[in-house]
Order: C-alpha cells, then structure tokens, then sequence
C-alpha cells in the first residue's frame, strides 16, 4: 500500500476544521467562551420572546367576568379592564416613543400584561373570610391555589399619621390550564383605597421552552465561531489590543447584568408562590439593563470593524521582501 492511499482524503479540509472556532491568543482564550455563551443566553431570551406570541389572547372581558363573578360574588369588582398587548410598558403597547423607557431605567416595567377589575371601600366582610372563600371556590373549579403570602403595614388616614391603622395583605395566587389569578385581599377601610384587586393572565405557552434551548444552543455556537474568527483575523495584526479591550469591556456590561439578576430572581422565586417562572430575558437583567446591553453591542461592532481593517505588524523578512 502505497503512502498517497494512506493520506488524508482531504488535507485541507481537516486544517479548516481545526481552525474552526479557534481561539487566538491568551486573552482571547478567555473571552471567546465568555461572549460565546452570554451571547448564546440573549438568542435564546430572543427566541423564547418570540415562542411567546403563541401564546393566546389575555382573557377578555366575557371570560374575567366569569371567573371573578364564580371566585368573589356579591364584590362590586366595577369595570375590567383589558390590556392593549401581551406585553406592555407601564399598561402601554411597546412602541418607539418607549424606546427611551426602556433604555434609561425603567426597562422592568416591560412586564406580561394582565386583565384586571379593583373594588374600593372597606371590605363587605373581614378579609379572612374573603381569602377562605376564594380558595375553596378555587379549588371547588379545578384551580390550582398555591399558599397565600400575607404581610402586615400600617396606613395612615390623614397626612399626619394621627390615626395609624395595622392593615393586613393577603396574595392569593392561583392556577387552570393555562390562565394564571392574582388576587391582594386588604383589611383597610378608607374609602378611597381598593381592599381587593385581581388579575388574569396567561401563563407561557409550551413553545417557550424548546425555542429558548434550541436559539442558546445555536446561538452559542454562532458566536464561538464568529468570535473565534475575530481573535485570529487580528492575531499577529496591529490593533489587537484594541480589538480586546473592546470585547472586554462589552463583556463587563452583558455579564455584570446577568450576575446580579440570577440570585436576586432565584431567592423571589423561592420565597413566593409561582405558577410560571419570570420570563426568560428577565434572568439576564434585561430589559432593566438594556442600555448596557446596547453600550456592549457598539463595543463589539467597533471591534468587528477594527479587526476587519487591521494589517500584519511588519517584520523584518517582510520589509526586506
């Protein structure tokens, strides 16, 4: 047997793929897997928001009537109200005039809207009935009813705080299919002051899921090649350092985000009730963050740009050529 039919069948395509994605000195080994991963984190977020418009129609006026009529008779709830989108910003579609909402500080309240009626006054009955009531109706029409979370504050009835009042909150969270119930039950009895308050929404749809793990999957290898690219296109090339600095300070602000927001979301998870987890991007602190993320993204075009114009450092052997 001679060597040619022992050799590799194609040479060059062996060398590409051991190029593929390969990082390109030691700084890059480092940030290479970190932009390859947050990045792979925000297609995901991306890809499930977009799982979200499968979602069906929050309940409309017909359908919140009957539920709360069922849950809370004989309580004046008055006229419900319907979002004007699935998502909203301050009970607002999203829409360009938001755009500076979102960016520079209030991007938690791009938050699920909800269907939603309010009575005021001083409850018909003590609030702890109120709560037993709803939850064996609940539970009497095949609602889920997680543990009720009750806390005490006082309220004042005038500016003075001459007359404080001990008023006791109960939040009653409940769960059918795919509708989602959220009731604050109140012991006050200002006039001008709700004691119950409710809400209906959706909870998210199957797709969700498989679309998150599907666009962090793809999009992490996405960008492990794309950033790999970029490590070597400047290997050996003036601008290299700048080409870092860039991709590491826009790793600072994706990450710095996500860092903060995963434990403070995991501990409000687990000290109340929750029948569907906080949408995927919130994990990410977006888009409460969404100003880092768009500082990070110019950080990393102009590293795109400066890698794509860098030249080699002159050599000797090169001058002398």
């Amino acid at each position: 047997m001679s060597l040619s039919e022992t050799a590799p069948a194609n040479p060059s395509g062996r060398r590409l793929l051991r190029r593929l994605g390969r990082p390109a000195g030691r700084a890059a080994i480092a940030w290479v897997p970190l932009a390859a991963v947050v990045c792979g984190l925000f297609t995901g977020a991306l890809a499930s928001r977009a799982a979200w418009e499968t979602s069906r129609p929050q309940p409309d006026r017909a359908e919140a009537a009957a539920v709360l009529t069922e849950v809370f008779p004989g309580h004046d709830l008055g006229e419900i109200d319907t979002p004007p989108a699935l998502f909203v910003v301050y009970g607002h579609a999203l829409r360009l005039g938001t755009v500076k909402t979102l960016l520079f500080g209030d991007g938690g309240e791009y938050q699920e809207s909800a269907t939603g009626a309010t009575a005021f006054g001083a409850p018909p009955v003590p609030a702890e009935q109120i709560v037993t009531a709803a939850r064996e109706r609940l539970t009497g029409a095949g609602w889920r009813v997680y543990g009720p979370q009750v806390s005490d504050r006082v309220s004042c009835a005038d500016k003075f705080c001459a007359t404080p009042q001990a008023v006791t909150d109960t939040a009653l969270t409940a769960r059918r299919g795919d509708t989602i119930l959220n009731a604050s039950i109140s012991s006050q009895t200002a006039v001008d002051a709700s004691y119950l308050s409710a809400e209906l929404h959706r909870a998210p749809p199957p797709l969700v899921v498989p679309a998150g793990v599907l666009g962090t999957v793809l999009g992490a290898v996405a960008s492990w090649l794309f950033f790999g690219w970029v490590s070597r296109r400047t290997e050996g090339r003036r601008g290299r350092g700048a080409v870092n600095g860039l991709i590491g300070v826009a790793m600072v602000l994706w990450w710095l985000p996500v860092l903060l927001s995963v434990p403070l979301l995991l501990r409000h998870h687990l000290g109340e009730p929750h029948p569907a987890w906080h949408p995927y991007w919130e994990w990410l602190g977006q888009p409460t963050a969404s100003l880092f993320f768009l500082v990070g993204a110019v950080c990393v075009l102009l590293a795109l740009g400066l890698a794509g114009a860098t030249r080699r450092v002159a050599t000797p052997e090169t001058t002398a050529d």
